[in-house]
């Protein structure tokens, strides 16, 4: 296979179909996450900002932009596999939500009442409790009443978690790509990617967002790292897989990604390539890819793991010290997390199609019923 002619498409039947690089890519992605999470957590807001100033700037503003283009990638290949939006759906929820209310009732639960400096009593009747047990349905609060209040980043029970509207937000754009055709016609992905970032760009210039560029990318540019990923699963064919463009593509992702508001929208296509490329290379399976299956739970833990560490040893002052406590016990918790309510809850699919089984033959029989008044309905439904 030579260069010249090899694509993305080439590097995934040569793998076939199971490149181990996206596994690698979840876990160090995680990893990456929750050690610089540390330095935040440890020290306050300040020290962060710092970092944010520093150059690490366009290495911890890549991170999750390749964590979306990652998952469109690979959602984009669950949505061709699945005949409906039902099993397609109904399988994204499966992966998000399980782990999620875990996450929420483990802090809210047990480590809430735990830590808090307010009486049980006070803290179970709060406004704010309930309020973040809403985190249940996507609706993010990062707060619990009366924990965490003396740490270095006060109050803050799990902000990593501002990311997961915007996960459940790409899952229903793709839905809805689906619905116009996107599996038939691969170019509305690309559409709609170029459609939203001038459309976005023209509201920003209306309406400039006085945070962008300082520390992380927005949600809404988050959307179109997606995108990007749909993107490069849907032209995988054409898509040339050179050594040189990868190189080149770092080198641009750290340009852009070090400058500016503007430079997020430019970076979009060479994150997308190196990230796509590097989850295609099949690095073989080792125990540390097989910790991909833990890459969920350990961003879902980490923050609030972390936390609880600084609240018990608040003279620690160390934040290699926060990251191992949080890698260890994120990684020990999302272990129990994938045993007990993930994979279960994967193994769900079987009543997903059932379902989707079901559906399909009541709009079979309906077809029926209405081909002696709508002929060319029902031939359409025997042609698919």
């Amino acid at each position: 296979m030579s260069y010249a002619t090899s694509t993305f498409s080439d590097m995934l039947q040569k793998a076939d179909g199971r490149p181990s690089g996206f596994d690698y890519l979840r876990i160090s992605l995680a990893i990456a996450i929750t050690v610089f999470h540390s330095v935040r957590i440890t020290h306050g807001a300040e020290i962060d900002m710092a970092l944010w100033e520093s150059h690490l700037r366009a290495p911890l503003r890549a991170l999750l932009p390749m964590f979306f283009v990652l998952s469109g990638f690979l959602v984009a290949g669950s949505l061709v596999r699945c005949r409906t939006l039902i099993s397609f759906l109904g399988l994204r929820v499966m992966r998000i939500y399980p782990a999620l209310i875990g996450e929420v009732l483990l802090s809210a639960l047990i480590i809430g009442p735990l830590l808090t400096e307010l009486p049980l009593s006070a803290y179970f009747t709060d406004y704010q409790f309930f309020r973040y047990l809403a985190n249940v349905t996507g609706h993010i609060s990062f707060w619990l009443p009366g924990v965490f209040e003396n740490n270095p980043d006060p109050g803050i029970v799990n902000a990593q978690l501002w990311t997961v509207p915007y996960e459940l937000y790409c899952y229903l754009l793709l839905s809805a790509l689906a619905v116009f055709g996107l599996k038939r016609h691969r170019w509305i992905g690309l559409a709609a990617l170029i459609a939203l970032m001038v459309a976005y760009w023209v509201f920003r210039e209306f309406k400039p967002d006085p945070k962008a560029g300082l520390t992380n990318i927005s949600g809404w540019m988050l959307i179109f790292y997606f995108l990007g990923g749909v993107s490069a699963y849907q032209f995988r064919d054409v898509i040339p897989a050179n050594p040189l463009l990868l190189v080149a593509s770092v080198v641009l992702t750290g340009i852009f990604l070090h400058a500016g508001p503007t430079g997020e929208y430019f970076a979009v296509i060479p994150v997308t390539y190196v990230t796509v490329y590097i989850g295609l290379i099949d690095f073989g399976r080792t125990v540390f890819s097989r910790l991909s299956d833990l890459s969920y739970g350990l961003y879902l833990y980490h923050w609030t793991l972390q936390q609880w560490f600084v609240d018990v040893f608040p003279g620690a002052q160390s934040a290699w010290l926060t990251s191992v406590a949080g890698l260890v016990g994120g990684l020990l918790t999302a272990w129990f997390s994938w045993v007990l309510i993930e994979r279960p809850a994967l193994l769900s699919k079987r009543l997903i199609i059932r379902v989707e089984d079901y559906a399909l033959s009541i709009l079979r029989r309906l077809r029926e019923l209405a081909s002696p008044i709508y002929p060319r309905l029902s031939s359409q439904g025997a042609e698919r």
